[in-house]
């Protein structure tokens, strides 16, 4: 461990081996910090907050703030951010309530200048969060998914594993799988193609997405017909990825744009 000096670590914390604490950084009791983290100048970890290994903690973040929820009542509640997360500059990451008991951030993801997240969020692997995203209470983020900068989400929304939403965007409803989304009202604007072929994503796959999609966004149906229609495809694991989706949003899915819908892998 290399602990400056100039920081202040309460007595009661736990930190990993090879951590690196730089000057002013303050650790409160109550804190597990990961092999190889690094906690940057003026970070602050407050208590419930668990930092896995090979993370990043730049400078005047803080992590496991109470919630700004005026129902909390100083319940137990914490913070865990998984291994190998970067958490920029002015970050602020808040604990959970007793809705949940705990905001989760997973492996793998970043975090850039600026981004709030509130209190019993729920963010997957390999999510990035562009500067100054403010996401409110309840928000589950799925793996892989892109939200641009300046963007805010609404309390409850959920956003679908390898969906990209727009910077600038006002999410107020839900964001299925695989897609990307713009414009005010947020809307469809066709298929996450770029992201899913940099993953690895086989053109066949990504043309079964596109044809899900036309049925869910070209068909002029109602949210039961589109899942009844839905059951009627083969049952390949994206095509339950997304039915699952809708069956379980409670804010409903963002609106269609049809004119994206001509394209494919092209």
């Amino acid at each position: 461990m290399q602990i400056s000096p100039l920081s202040y670590v309460h007595p009661d914390a736990i930190i990993g081996q090879n951590a690196i604490i730089e000057p002013f950084a303050v650790i409160y009791g109550n804190v597990k910090i990961g092999q190889n983290a690094w906690i940057g100048p003026h970070a602050v970890i407050m208590e419930h907050s668990t930092i896995g290994d090979n993370c990043k903690i730049f400078p005047s973040a803080v992590i496991g703030g109470i919630p700004q929820d005026l129902k909390f009542e100083g319940e137990f509640s914490e913070v865990i951010i998984g291994d190998n997360t970067t958490i920029r500059e002015f970050v602020t990451i808040n604990r959970g309530t007793k809705a949940s008991g705990i905001t989760q951030i997973g492996n793998h993801c970043l975090v850039m200048a600026y981004t709030h997240i509130a209190h019993d969020c729920k963010i997957e692997d390999h999510v990035i969060l562009v500067n100054n995203v403010q996401i409110a209470g309840h928000v589950e983020i799925k793996e892989w998914a892109v939200v641009g900068g300046s963007s805010s989400i609404h309390q409850f929304v959920k956003i679908g594993q390898h969906a990209m939403i727009a910077g600038g965007a006002l999410v107020r409803k839900d964001v299925p799988p695989f897609i990307t989304a713009a414009r005010e009202p947020l809307a469809f604007t066709g298929i996450n193609t770029l992201g899913l072929k940099r993953r690895g994503f086989l053109n066949e796959e990504i043309n079964e997405i596109h044809e899900i999609y036309r049925h869910i966004y070209q068909s002029n149906l109602n949210h039961s017909e589109v899942l009844k229609t839905l059951t009627k495809l083969n049952q390949t694991p994206f095509n339950q990825a997304i039915t699952t989706f809708i069956k379980e949003s409670t804010r409903g899915i963002i609106s269609g744009n049809k004119r994206n819908l001509k394209s494919s892998t092209e």
